[in-house]
Formats: structure tokens, sequence, C-alpha cells
């Protein structure tokens, strides 16, 4: 099994308190793949349903984001694959 992967970066190296500052995160888990799930229901009398197909990620990763200032992180985007936080210096 393969581990995660993550990568971040900030918009700048250094910064001046009230500066915007932007995290990007690229990450992912080349474990985790899509599965598609198929029901029918079927009753006493063996009438059934049409099939019904569901697509869903097993175990997706998440992200949370903290420093040790306790500055507030805002989530402006993520896509499942890249995502981009700020918050304020």
């Amino acid at each position: 099994m393969a581990a995660p992967t993550v990568t971040a970066s900030l918009n700048a190296a250094t910064y001046s308190p009230g500066d915007q500052m932007t995290l990007t995160v690229t990450y992912g888990d080349s474990d985790t793949r899509p599965l598609t799930v198929t029901v029918v229901v079927t009753d006493a009398q063996g009438n059934s349903s049409a099939p019904v197909r569901v697509t869903a990620v097993i175990d997706p990763l998440t992200l949370t984001v903290t420093d040790d200032s306790g500055r507030a992180w805002t989530r402006v985007s993520d896509n499942g694959s890249v995502a981009v936080y700020r918050a304020v210096a």
C-alpha cells in the first residue's frame, strides 16, 4: 500500500502583521479509488426495482490546517487534490 502524499507552499517567504497569507496544499492517495455500488430492491412477491448506481470514494483524505499561533485558516477551495486556505498574519 502506498502512503498518502502532500506538499504545501505559502505565497510569500515572510509576512508583516495584517498581510494575507495563502497556503496551497497538493495531496493525494493512490490507494483511494472510486467504488461503484449497484442496488436492486426486491419485495416478498419478487418484484424488483430498477438498478440504482452510486459511486463513492472509500477512505477519502481530509485536510485540517492549524498553526501554533492559533490563527484561523479559512478554506477557499478544495477539489480533492489541491486545496487553498487563507489566513491573516
